[in-house]
């Protein structure tokens, strides 16, 4: 046992685990971006330490800053570490003085029932929120993603993310945090110092405190960790319905986006995000890949054509939800019919009388005969895949939504719908998720942009706008590839970098970048990072937190 471990153990609680072991380590380093290109490179983090308590973290940010040390300690914190396609659990640099910080042990949550504010700790994932909420008669909505049950809700929330429930931002929910800063400093707002009273409800419930707003340098950054966070939750509402509006024809994409931004604007705080999907994206959530896991070809149009048939997959599909009073959902489900009226399409809504059919047909059904015909057996995984999208809008998180990223698996017969952990499955997946204006034009643009580029390195063009307001517009493109192909490997890493590249020259920029991303794109000579790196040498001056993670050396 080394000095270094030895001055952890000496540090942190008694009920702190504390791992050193190689296969460990490792397991630690599986991740769906394909960086470690080189076995030798998983030899770099020195251990992992489970913390169980937030002062475990003050006591390692003070052990690493302190002048003692006799030899470098490097932190990288992690939650859930099921940031899939973006970095999972690695950090952004690694190299031999890094420990990895597990803080999955932090449950605590705390409901103010009354005022719907949760605070909760870091390893509160969407699934033991939900769970506590069940238990308290399931008043609110989690913020849900569809990265699935299992992940950190304070993890997306840093990350700036984003879901389908009515408050789609989810940073844009958080109304005050706590943590500690790199140099071992607690954080806890101006309101928060100056209120006198055991509850700190000011604090609580007003995002922006008093003085300059601070809760940000600890989003997208390694300049803090946050050990508590209070978040607004939305209230279930009376009323409830999901809406999809299939488009038969590709080039009615330029008519269908001012029409969106229509309900957007018109229904803003009534209708959540619209997301919009072409039809690859769709059948990628109900057809298995006509190819398998083969990584020389993306599916050709014949194919797209007979999946699409079989499959009765639209060209584009809109996809919305509608929340309030009966009265209220009732008229704005007819006034949004009226508005996409203005171009051919095909509305089905979540409490229409098909789909209650499809559903009692199926369960009375024997699962045999389901089994046995095609039609039937298509139906029954459509019908569960709107339910589980319609969950998903009404807070419930589930996996839904993780089919996705085994795509391209090379073995993927074995799976057969379980689909838990694309890191530990060893799972190819990327994320391109520039900001795009919101604009037909320039949504066009783009659908040409990413069809044409994305063939060229063999991997499928599958496209989703997320439209979170009138006036913005995220597309999330997912590269899904055979991690354990070093040519697919090399080919989707290639690909997501000309589309970034490319993508910069018409205004396409990632809201979002993964941890290599974040090494060959920021500019540590612009006046942005400047400032960054200046705010970084006061609140972290020996560089201990996450070195490379959204902060260009």
């Amino acid at each position: 046992m080394n000095d270094l471990i030895i001055a952890i153990e000496n540090v942190v609680s008694e009920q702190a685990e504390i791992f050193h072991e190689t296969s460990l380590l490792n397991s630690y380093l599986n991740g769906t971006e394909g960086l470690n290109k080189h076995p030798d490179e998983k030899k770099s983090i020195q251990a992992v330490v489970k913390v169980n308590t937030s002062e475990d973290i003050k006591a390692l940010l003070q052990l690493a800053n302190s002048a003692a040390m006799k030899s470098k300690l490097t932190i990288h914190p992690i939650s859930s570490g099921l940031n899939w396609g973006y970095g999972s659990n690695q950090p952004a640099q690694k190299n031999d003085t890094t420990v990895i910080v597990d803080l999955s042990n932090l449950k605590a949550i705390h409901l103010d029932r009354e005022l719907g504010l949760v605070t909760i700790e870091p390893g509160v994932t969407q699934q033991q929120l939900s769970d506590f909420l069940i238990n308290l008669d399931d008043e609110y909505m989690v913020p849900v993603t569809g990265a699935g049950p299992d992940c950190s809700i304070i993890g997306n929330a840093i990350e700036r993310g984003y879901g389908i429930t009515p408050y789609t931002d989810h940073f844009g929910a958080v109304m005050s945090l706590e943590g500690f800063w790199a140099n071992g400093d607690i954080y806890q707002s101006s309101i928060y110092e100056l209120d006198e009273t055991p509850e700190k409800l000011a604090d609580k419930s007003y995002k922006w405190g008093l003085g300059p707003y601070l809760e940000g340098l600890f989003t997208q950054s390694n300049l803090g960790i946050v050990n508590q966070m209070t978040i607004r939750l939305s209230k279930k509402k009376p009323a409830f319905t999901s809406f999809f509006i299939q488009l038969p024809n590709d080039a009615l994409l330029e008519q269908a986006a001012p029409l969106i931004q229509k309900v957007l604007s018109n229904y803003e705080g009534i209708v959540g995000s619209i997301n919009l999907m072409d039809q690859r994206r769709l059948l990628s959530m109900f057809a298995e890949n006509p190819n398998g896991g083969q990584h020389h070809k993306v599916m050709t149009n014949t194919q797209v054509e007979k999946l699409a048939k079989e499959w009765q997959a639209p060209c584009w599909t809109i996809v919305g939800s509608i929340y309030g009073s009966k009265k209220v959902v009732s008229v704005v489900r007819v006034e949004i019919r009226n508005i996409f009226s203005q171009c051919k399409n095909k509305s089905i809504y979540s409490d229409s009388l098909l789909i209650k059919i499809g559903n009692t047909a199926i369960k009375l059904l024997p699962q045999q005969l389901i089994n046995s015909v095609q039609f039937l057996k298509n139906t029954e995984k459509q019908l569960d895949s709107f339910e589980k999208g319609k969950e998903i809008m009404l807070g419930k998180p589930n996996r839904v939504a993780l089919k996705l990223a085994y795509w391209r698996h090379a073995d993927i017969e074995k799976f057969k719908g379980n689909y838990i952990n694309p890191a530990k499955d060893k799972c190819g997946l990327l994320w391109y998720a520039p900001l795009i204006p919101m604009k037909p034009k320039a949504m066009r643009e783009f659908v040409n942009f990413v069809r044409e580029i994305c063939p060229k390195y063999n991997i499928e063009p599958f496209i989703t706008f997320t439209n979170l307001r009138h006036d913005c517009v995220d597309s999330t493109i997912p590269i899904t590839f055979d991690s354990t192909n070093p040519n697919a490997v090399n080919d989707a890493h290639n690909c997501l970098r000309e589309l970034v590249e490319k993508g910069l020259t018409f205004g396409y920029i990632p809201y979002r970048l993964n941890i290599d991303q974040q090494q060959w794109l920021l500019d540590k000579n612009t006046p942005f990072w400047k400032t960054v790196n200046q705010i970084k040498s006061v609140l972290d001056p020996k560089s201990i937190l996450s070195p490379g993670r959204y902060n260009p050396h």
